[in-house]
Protein backbone atom coordinates (compact mmCIF):
# COMPACT_ATOMS: atom_id res chain seq x y z
CA UNK A 1 0.00 0.00 0.00
CA UNK A 2 1.64 3.43 -0.67
CA UNK A 3 2.08 5.48 2.45
CA UNK A 4 1.19 8.79 0.85
CA UNK A 5 -2.11 7.29 -0.66
CA UNK A 6 -3.47 5.82 2.67
CA UNK A 7 -4.80 6.68 6.38
CA UNK A 8 -2.64 5.65 9.22
CA UNK A 9 -4.55 4.87 12.88
CA UNK A 10 -3.19 4.40 16.26
CA UNK A 11 -5.67 4.66 18.59
CA UNK A 12 -5.34 3.19 22.53
CA UNK A 13 -8.98 4.72 24.10
CA UNK A 14 -10.06 2.80 27.48
CA UNK A 15 -13.74 3.80 27.88
CA UNK A 16 -16.37 2.26 30.24
CA UNK A 17 -18.01 0.29 27.25
CA UNK A 18 -15.03 -0.85 25.50
CA UNK A 19 -11.37 -0.63 25.55
CA UNK A 20 -10.17 0.39 21.68
CA UNK A 21 -6.93 -0.69 20.86
CA UNK A 22 -5.65 -0.79 17.59
CA UNK A 23 -3.37 -0.07 14.90
CA UNK A 24 -4.43 -0.36 11.34
CA UNK A 25 -3.51 1.41 8.47
CA UNK A 26 -6.36 1.45 5.16
CA UNK A 27 -6.32 2.44 1.50
CA UNK A 28 -7.19 6.27 1.07
CA UNK A 29 -9.55 5.24 -2.21
CA UNK A 30 -12.17 3.30 -2.89
CA UNK A 31 -14.74 2.13 -0.31
CA UNK A 32 -13.32 1.16 3.21
CA UNK A 33 -16.17 -0.99 5.21
CA UNK A 34 -15.90 -1.07 8.77
CA UNK A 35 -17.62 -3.87 9.87
CA UNK A 36 -18.75 -5.79 13.52
CA UNK A 37 -21.84 -5.93 15.48
CA UNK A 38 -23.17 -2.87 17.79
CA UNK A 39 -20.78 -2.13 20.66
CA UNK A 40 -17.30 -3.17 18.20
CA UNK A 41 -15.69 0.44 18.53
CA UNK A 42 -16.74 0.99 14.49
CA UNK A 43 -18.51 4.48 15.40
CA UNK A 44 -16.07 5.57 17.84
CA UNK A 45 -13.17 4.74 15.44
CA UNK A 46 -14.57 6.94 13.01
CA UNK A 47 -15.54 9.93 15.64
CA UNK A 48 -11.82 10.03 15.97
CA UNK A 49 -11.52 10.01 12.09
CA UNK A 50 -13.70 13.36 11.67
CA UNK A 51 -11.83 15.29 14.62
CA UNK A 52 -15.16 14.80 16.79
CA UNK A 53 -13.35 12.99 19.39
CA UNK A 54 -10.29 14.47 21.09
CA UNK A 55 -8.37 11.28 22.34
CA UNK A 56 -5.37 11.32 24.16
CA UNK A 57 -3.36 8.59 22.80
CA UNK A 58 -3.98 9.01 18.99
CA UNK A 59 -2.24 9.14 16.16
CA UNK A 60 -3.31 9.91 13.03
CA UNK A 61 -2.64 10.62 9.18
CA UNK A 62 -4.31 11.07 6.04
CA UNK A 63 -2.20 10.94 3.12
CA UNK A 64 0.24 13.27 3.54
CA UNK A 65 -1.58 15.18 6.28
CA UNK A 66 -1.16 14.46 10.17
CA UNK A 67 -4.54 15.02 11.53
CA UNK A 68 -3.67 14.69 15.31
CA UNK A 69 -0.02 13.18 17.20
CA UNK A 70 1.10 13.92 20.30
CA UNK A 71 1.49 17.50 20.20
CA UNK A 72 -0.98 18.02 17.08
CA UNK A 73 -4.59 18.15 16.70
CA UNK A 74 -6.44 19.26 13.44
CA UNK A 75 -10.01 20.67 14.23
CA UNK A 76 -13.14 18.91 12.62
CA UNK A 77 -13.37 22.18 10.63
CA UNK A 78 -10.26 22.18 8.89
CA UNK A 79 -10.29 18.67 8.13
CA UNK A 80 -11.48 18.41 4.49
CA UNK A 81 -14.00 15.53 4.99
CA UNK A 82 -18.04 15.13 4.13
CA UNK A 83 -19.99 12.82 7.57
CA UNK A 84 -22.91 11.32 6.86
CA UNK A 85 -24.55 10.15 9.95
CA UNK A 86 -27.38 7.04 11.26
CA UNK A 87 -30.42 9.99 11.12
CA UNK A 88 -30.01 12.34 8.21
CA UNK A 89 -29.74 15.51 10.53
CA UNK A 90 -30.67 18.06 8.20
CA UNK A 91 -31.86 21.61 9.10
CA UNK A 92 -35.39 21.18 9.94
CA UNK A 93 -36.16 25.07 9.36
CA UNK A 94 -34.75 25.13 5.70
CA UNK A 95 -35.84 23.31 2.33
CA UNK A 96 -33.96 20.55 0.72
CA UNK A 97 -32.46 23.01 -1.60
CA UNK A 98 -31.42 25.60 1.39
CA UNK A 99 -29.93 23.05 3.24
CA UNK A 100 -27.72 21.97 -0.07
CA UNK A 101 -26.52 25.88 -0.32
CA UNK A 102 -25.31 25.56 3.14
CA UNK A 103 -23.14 23.15 2.34
CA UNK A 104 -21.65 25.00 -1.09
CA UNK A 105 -21.34 28.36 0.82
CA UNK A 106 -18.78 26.65 3.18
CA UNK A 107 -17.67 23.71 0.73
CA UNK A 108 -13.41 23.16 0.80
CA UNK A 109 -11.58 25.21 -1.45
CA UNK A 110 -9.97 23.62 -4.25
CA UNK A 111 -11.71 22.08 -7.97
CA UNK A 112 -15.48 21.08 -6.79
CA UNK A 113 -16.04 17.28 -6.63
CA UNK A 114 -19.38 17.62 -8.17
CA UNK A 115 -21.83 20.62 -8.82
CA UNK A 116 -24.76 21.20 -7.36
CA UNK A 117 -26.71 19.68 -10.79
CA UNK A 118 -24.56 17.04 -10.51
CA UNK A 119 -25.27 16.09 -7.22
CA UNK A 120 -29.07 16.98 -7.91
CA UNK A 121 -29.32 14.73 -11.00
CA UNK A 122 -27.20 11.43 -9.50
CA UNK A 123 -29.54 11.49 -6.17
CA UNK A 124 -32.71 12.34 -8.01
CA UNK A 125 -33.30 15.26 -5.99
CA UNK A 126 -35.39 17.11 -8.38
CA UNK A 127 -38.59 16.92 -7.23
CA UNK A 128 -37.39 17.44 -3.82
CA UNK A 129 -35.58 21.04 -3.52
CA UNK A 130 -38.90 23.02 -2.22
CA UNK A 131 -39.91 20.40 0.40
CA UNK A 132 -38.91 20.81 4.21
CA UNK A 133 -37.11 17.72 6.13
CA UNK A 134 -40.56 16.68 7.93
CA UNK A 135 -41.83 16.70 4.29
CA UNK A 136 -39.86 13.27 2.99
CA UNK A 137 -39.04 10.48 3.64
CA UNK A 138 -35.93 8.49 5.64
CA UNK A 139 -34.66 7.99 2.41
CA UNK A 140 -34.77 10.97 0.98
CA UNK A 141 -33.95 12.94 3.60
CA UNK A 142 -30.52 10.81 3.69
CA UNK A 143 -30.51 11.33 0.05
CA UNK A 144 -30.27 15.13 0.91
CA UNK A 145 -27.45 14.18 3.46
CA UNK A 146 -25.31 12.16 1.07
CA UNK A 147 -25.83 15.35 -1.44
CA UNK A 148 -24.97 17.57 1.82
CA UNK A 149 -21.78 15.61 2.28
CA UNK A 150 -20.73 15.30 -1.10
CA UNK A 151 -21.36 19.29 -2.07
CA UNK A 152 -18.75 20.23 1.28
CA UNK A 153 -16.06 18.75 -1.45
CA UNK A 154 -14.46 16.25 0.77
CA UNK A 155 -11.06 14.54 0.35
CA UNK A 156 -12.66 11.81 2.39
CA UNK A 157 -15.88 11.01 2.82
CA UNK A 158 -17.28 9.04 5.83
CA UNK A 159 -20.53 7.47 6.53
CA UNK A 160 -21.73 5.98 9.75
CA UNK A 161 -24.64 3.63 8.92
CA UNK A 162 -26.28 5.64 6.81
CA UNK A 163 -29.07 3.18 5.99
CA UNK A 164 -29.31 2.04 10.04
CA UNK A 165 -33.14 3.90 10.32
CA UNK A 166 -34.48 2.61 6.78
CA UNK A 167 -36.60 -0.06 6.43
CA UNK A 168 -35.50 -3.03 4.06
CA UNK A 169 -37.19 -1.40 1.14
CA UNK A 170 -35.77 2.02 1.82
CA UNK A 171 -32.53 0.52 2.03
CA UNK A 172 -32.61 -1.60 -1.46
CA UNK A 173 -34.27 2.10 -2.90
CA UNK A 174 -30.75 4.17 -1.30
CA UNK A 175 -28.58 1.61 -1.92
CA UNK A 176 -28.14 1.96 -5.71
CA UNK A 177 -27.38 5.93 -5.29
CA UNK A 178 -24.59 5.08 -3.04
CA UNK A 179 -23.04 2.28 -5.13
CA UNK A 180 -23.04 5.63 -7.69
CA UNK A 181 -21.70 7.45 -5.71
CA UNK A 182 -18.58 5.14 -4.91
CA UNK A 183 -18.14 4.25 -8.30
CA UNK A 184 -18.56 8.03 -10.10
CA UNK A 185 -16.50 10.00 -7.41
CA UNK A 186 -12.76 9.19 -6.74
CA UNK A 187 -13.00 10.28 -3.28
CA UNK A 188 -12.27 7.78 -0.57
CA UNK A 189 -15.09 6.55 1.65
CA UNK A 190 -14.75 4.97 4.95
CA UNK A 191 -18.44 2.96 5.67
CA UNK A 192 -19.58 1.87 8.82
CA UNK A 193 -22.26 -0.90 9.12
CA UNK A 194 -22.81 -4.42 10.66
CA UNK A 195 -25.07 -5.22 7.29
CA UNK A 196 -22.64 -7.92 5.46
CA UNK A 197 -25.66 -7.04 2.81
CA UNK A 198 -24.59 -3.54 2.39
CA UNK A 199 -20.64 -3.95 2.43
CA UNK A 200 -21.05 -7.10 0.03
CA UNK A 201 -22.25 -4.40 -2.36
CA UNK A 202 -19.92 -1.15 -1.89
CA UNK A 203 -16.84 -2.51 -0.03
CA UNK A 204 -13.63 -2.69 -1.94
CA UNK A 205 -11.51 -3.28 1.48
CA UNK A 206 -12.85 -4.56 4.50
CA UNK A 207 -12.08 -3.61 8.19
CA UNK A 208 -13.22 -6.10 10.89
CA UNK A 209 -13.92 -4.95 14.35
CA UNK A 210 -14.21 -6.67 17.19
CA UNK A 211 -14.50 -5.92 21.15
CA UNK A 212 -12.48 -2.58 19.96
CA UNK A 213 -9.58 -4.39 18.53
CA UNK A 214 -9.21 -5.11 14.51
CA UNK A 215 -9.83 -8.95 13.57
CA UNK A 216 -8.72 -8.26 9.91
CA UNK A 217 -8.08 -5.78 7.60
CA UNK A 218 -7.89 -6.59 3.95
CA UNK A 219 -9.20 -6.53 0.01
CA UNK A 220 -13.14 -7.50 0.80
CA UNK A 221 -13.09 -10.23 -2.60
CA UNK A 222 -10.31 -11.71 -1.11
CA UNK A 223 -11.61 -11.58 2.75
CA UNK A 224 -15.46 -12.92 1.74
CA UNK A 225 -13.61 -16.17 -0.37
CA UNK A 226 -12.02 -17.23 2.71
CA UNK A 227 -13.36 -20.16 4.12
CA UNK A 228 -13.12 -18.02 7.40
CA UNK A 229 -15.28 -15.60 6.88
CA UNK A 230 -17.73 -15.52 9.43
CA UNK A 231 -20.55 -15.86 6.99
CA UNK A 232 -22.61 -18.19 8.95
CA UNK A 233 -23.55 -15.58 11.82
CA UNK A 234 -25.41 -13.62 9.15
CA UNK A 235 -29.56 -14.69 8.86
CA UNK A 236 -28.99 -14.46 4.43
CA UNK A 237 -25.74 -16.59 3.74
CA UNK A 238 -24.72 -15.63 0.38
CA UNK A 239 -21.58 -15.50 -1.96
CA UNK A 240 -20.49 -12.77 -3.81
CA UNK A 241 -18.93 -14.02 -7.28
CA UNK A 242 -17.21 -11.25 -9.14
CA UNK A 243 -18.79 -11.37 -12.78
CA UNK A 244 -19.02 -9.56 -16.11
CA UNK A 245 -21.71 -8.65 -18.05
CA UNK A 246 -22.21 -10.11 -21.72
CA UNK A 247 -25.74 -10.03 -23.04
CA UNK A 248 -29.40 -9.24 -22.49
CA UNK A 249 -32.24 -11.83 -23.49
CA UNK A 250 -35.23 -9.87 -24.01
CA UNK A 251 -37.70 -12.43 -24.91
CA UNK A 252 -36.32 -15.02 -21.62
CA UNK A 253 -35.70 -11.60 -19.38
CA UNK A 254 -32.16 -12.84 -18.34
CA UNK A 255 -28.53 -11.51 -18.21
CA UNK A 256 -25.55 -13.25 -19.48
CA UNK A 257 -22.85 -13.03 -16.87
CA UNK A 258 -19.57 -15.09 -16.85
CA UNK A 259 -16.76 -15.72 -14.29
CA UNK A 260 -13.83 -17.78 -14.08
CA UNK A 261 -13.91 -20.97 -12.73
CA UNK A 262 -12.15 -24.60 -12.68
CA UNK A 263 -13.62 -26.82 -15.59
CA UNK A 264 -15.81 -29.47 -15.35
CA UNK A 265 -14.74 -32.87 -13.10
CA UNK A 266 -14.63 -34.95 -16.45
CA UNK A 267 -12.01 -32.91 -18.82
CA UNK A 268 -9.67 -31.97 -15.63
CA UNK A 269 -9.07 -28.92 -13.63
CA UNK A 270 -8.72 -25.60 -15.86
CA UNK A 271 -9.29 -22.15 -15.47
CA UNK A 272 -11.91 -21.37 -17.94
CA UNK A 273 -15.08 -19.06 -17.86
CA UNK A 274 -18.49 -20.21 -16.80
CA UNK A 275 -21.46 -18.83 -17.65
CA UNK A 276 -25.10 -17.62 -15.33
CA UNK A 277 -28.35 -16.28 -16.45
CA UNK A 278 -29.67 -14.32 -14.00
CA UNK A 279 -32.34 -11.94 -13.55
CA UNK A 280 -32.58 -9.16 -16.23
CA UNK A 281 -30.58 -5.81 -15.06
CA UNK A 282 -30.03 -2.62 -16.41
CA UNK A 283 -25.94 -2.89 -16.79
CA UNK A 284 -23.90 -2.60 -19.45
CA UNK A 285 -22.47 -5.17 -21.48
CA UNK A 286 -18.83 -5.93 -20.79
CA UNK A 287 -19.33 -4.45 -17.14
CA UNK A 288 -17.58 -6.17 -14.04
CA UNK A 289 -20.05 -6.56 -11.06
CA UNK A 290 -20.37 -8.51 -8.03
CA UNK A 291 -23.46 -11.04 -8.07
CA UNK A 292 -24.89 -11.77 -4.79
CA UNK A 293 -26.12 -15.28 -4.46
CA UNK A 294 -28.37 -16.22 -1.95
CA UNK A 295 -27.00 -20.02 -0.37
CA UNK A 296 -30.99 -20.77 -0.13
CA UNK A 297 -30.94 -20.34 -3.93
CA UNK A 298 -27.77 -23.22 -4.47
CA UNK A 299 -28.90 -26.59 -4.83
CA UNK A 300 -26.29 -29.82 -5.32
CA UNK A 301 -26.52 -32.62 -7.50
CA UNK A 302 -24.38 -35.83 -8.33
CA UNK A 303 -24.58 -35.69 -12.06
CA UNK A 304 -25.20 -33.22 -14.51
CA UNK A 305 -28.46 -33.51 -15.31
CA UNK A 306 -30.01 -32.01 -18.62
CA UNK A 307 -33.89 -32.63 -17.39
CA UNK A 308 -33.90 -29.88 -15.18
CA UNK A 309 -35.62 -26.36 -15.38
CA UNK A 310 -32.62 -24.72 -13.61
CA UNK A 311 -30.27 -23.61 -16.28
CA UNK A 312 -27.00 -22.61 -14.24
CA UNK A 313 -25.11 -25.75 -13.37
CA UNK A 314 -21.46 -25.17 -12.24
CA UNK A 315 -18.24 -27.76 -10.93
CA UNK A 316 -17.79 -27.20 -7.63
CA UNK A 317 -15.86 -29.34 -4.89
CA UNK A 318 -16.89 -29.45 -1.13
CA UNK A 319 -14.64 -27.33 1.07
CA UNK A 320 -16.64 -27.80 3.77
CA UNK A 321 -19.84 -28.59 6.11
CA UNK A 322 -20.57 -26.18 8.78
CA UNK A 323 -24.20 -26.68 10.97
CA UNK A 324 -26.16 -23.66 11.06
CA UNK A 325 -30.00 -24.06 13.09
CA UNK A 326 -32.87 -25.99 12.81
CA UNK A 327 -31.46 -29.00 11.09
CA UNK A 328 -29.49 -26.48 8.12
CA UNK A 329 -25.76 -27.14 7.08
CA UNK A 330 -24.00 -24.65 5.10
CA UNK A 331 -21.45 -25.90 2.96
CA UNK A 332 -18.58 -23.86 1.09
CA UNK A 333 -17.88 -24.64 -2.59
CA UNK A 334 -14.62 -23.79 -4.36
CA UNK A 335 -15.52 -22.28 -8.47
CA UNK A 336 -11.43 -21.45 -9.38
CA UNK A 337 -11.28 -18.77 -6.81
CA UNK A 338 -14.53 -17.89 -5.69
CA UNK A 339 -16.06 -19.45 -3.01
CA UNK A 340 -20.33 -20.55 -3.71
CA UNK A 341 -21.99 -21.81 -0.46
CA UNK A 342 -25.28 -23.31 -0.39
CA UNK A 343 -27.57 -24.06 2.52
CA UNK A 344 -29.08 -27.59 2.79
CA UNK A 345 -30.97 -29.64 4.94
CA UNK A 346 -29.18 -32.70 7.14
CA UNK A 347 -31.37 -35.13 5.18
CA UNK A 348 -30.39 -33.86 1.61
CA UNK A 349 -26.86 -34.13 2.60
CA UNK A 350 -27.20 -37.31 4.38
CA UNK A 351 -28.88 -38.82 1.25
CA UNK A 352 -26.72 -37.75 -1.32
CA UNK A 353 -23.50 -39.11 1.08
CA UNK A 354 -21.98 -35.56 0.27
CA UNK A 355 -18.57 -35.18 1.54
CA UNK A 356 -16.09 -32.84 1.84
CA UNK A 357 -13.44 -32.90 -0.83
CA UNK A 358 -16.54 -34.54 -3.06
CA UNK A 359 -16.75 -32.97 -6.52
CA UNK A 360 -20.58 -32.22 -6.92
CA UNK A 361 -22.59 -29.93 -9.42
CA UNK A 362 -24.17 -26.69 -8.09
CA UNK A 363 -27.40 -25.47 -9.72
CA UNK A 364 -28.02 -21.77 -9.18
CA UNK A 365 -31.24 -20.56 -9.87
CA UNK A 366 -31.78 -17.82 -11.95
CA UNK A 367 -33.68 -15.59 -9.91
CA UNK A 368 -31.01 -15.86 -7.38
CA UNK A 369 -29.64 -12.26 -7.89
CA UNK A 370 -29.50 -9.90 -5.31
CA UNK A 371 -30.43 -6.73 -6.81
Amino acid sequence: MDDNNQISIVLKWPRKSINIDLDVKIPAQGVTAIYGASGSGKTSLLRCIAGLEKVKHCTLTFRDQVWQGAKHFVPTSQRAIGYVFQEASLFTHLSAADNLNYALKRANPGKPLATLEEVIELLGLAQLLDQFPDQLSGGERQRVAIARALLINPELLLMDEPLASLDHKRKQELLPYLERICHQYHVPVIYISHSLWEVSLLADHIVMMDAGRITKSESFLEAINKPDFPISQQENISSLLQCKVMEHNEQWGLTRFTLKGLSDHISGPKLIEHSLWLQQCDLSAGQEVRLNILASDVSLSLSHHQDTSISNILPVTIMSIEPLQHGLLMLQLTLGESILRAKLTQRSVDRLALSIGQNVWAQVKSAALIQ
